[in-house]
């Protein structure tokens, strides 16, 4: 009985956190929530204007009624990997999510660049928080996030730093172009480029290896990760790296953030740049990383 005695007073007196740990994985990720029968979870398909084309885009709105934080989720060079595992998780925690195709990739009118890429994502921005889109599908436009994965790491960074409005940044594995135009002065770094792009253009219209290297070559002080990072400043900035994939850039960025936002969290992981064995880790640290930017998200 004594022994029992003490454990109780021992449990009592112990900090929340002992007392009840917090879940290995955020339930989000793993577990359906209860329908909502009068503001049901869907879908939206539709296109975005941009420029000389148009964004085939995808809205996945959250449950329940009033306003929902956003996404904005941006895939990389070309875009096999969609990353919709992560759309669905962010909606499950109460976040509506934005996916696109650029102009010229996947079947979206236009030609597609490196340059046209940075103005669809700003236009996707900019659509999100246009009067009419804000009250069909119910957005605070006070708790919008961008999150990226390679290429479109240093669009989320680019567009993000441009607009004040944007409240955190998540960027998975991303890439700086910057650091790539450092390689291309070795063979070795010109034909790992070359390799790349490559197997990348299939799904893409209107570039080429050369139109695509010429952009980022001429164009540096627009297309540095790092730089942009520092623009972005001190709002919540997550960045995981793979270490299989590109985390040295990562690294290296992360640094870069950091002379500007001491706060910013890097993680680099043990995987492939794909993050092929990591879905479910992935998807729990974006859900924790909304959930610090909009704690009351359903």
């Amino acid at each position: 009985m004594q022994k029992i005695g003490i454990l109780a007073v021992a449990l009592a007196l112990a900090p929340p956190a002992l007392a009840a740990k917090e879940p290995a994985i955020h339930p989000a990720v793993t577990t359906d929530p209860a329908p909502d029968a009068a503001y049901p979870a869907g879908m939206s398909a539709f296109t975005i204007p941009s420029e000389d084309g148009a964004l085939n885009a995808v809205l996945y709105t959250a449950a329940g009624s009033g306003l929902h934080p956003t996404l904005l989720l941006l895939h990389g060079f070309p875009g096999n990997e969609q990353n919709l595992d992560l759309a669905q998780a962010a909606r499950r925690a109460g976040w509506n999510v934005l996916t696109l195709h650029y102009r010229g990739s996947w079947g979206s009118p236009g030609r597609f660049s490196f340059t046209h890429a940075s103005e669809d994502a700003w236009n996707a921005l900019q659509y999100l928080q246009q009067s009419a889109t804000v009250a069909k599908y119910r957005i605070d436009t006070s708790a919008i996030v961008v999150a990226g994965h390679s290429m479109g790491g240093f669009m989320a960074a680019d567009v993000a730093a441009a607009e004040p409005h944007v409240a955190g940044l998540f960027l998975i594995d991303p890439w700086d172009p910057a650091e790539t135009v450092a390689a291309l002065a070795t063979p070795q770094g010109e034909a790992a480029w070359k390799a790349e792009v490559a197997s990348d253009l299939p799904p893409l219209q209107g570039a080429s290896y050369d139109s695509l290297t010429t952009e980022i070559r001429e164009k540096t002080e627009k297309f540095d990760l790092g730089r942009r990072l520092v623009g972005y400043g001190r709002r919540p900035l997550s960045i995981i790296g793979a270490e299989r994939g590109i985390g040295a850039m990562a690294r290296k960025v992360a640094a870069d953030a950091q002379s500007a936002n001491p706060d910013t969290r890097l993680m680099v992981w043990p995987t492939d740049h794909s993050f092929s064995d990591k879905r479910i880790a992935l998807a729990d640290a974006l859900v924790r990383f909304l959930k610090g930017v909009a704690p009351m998200a359903r």
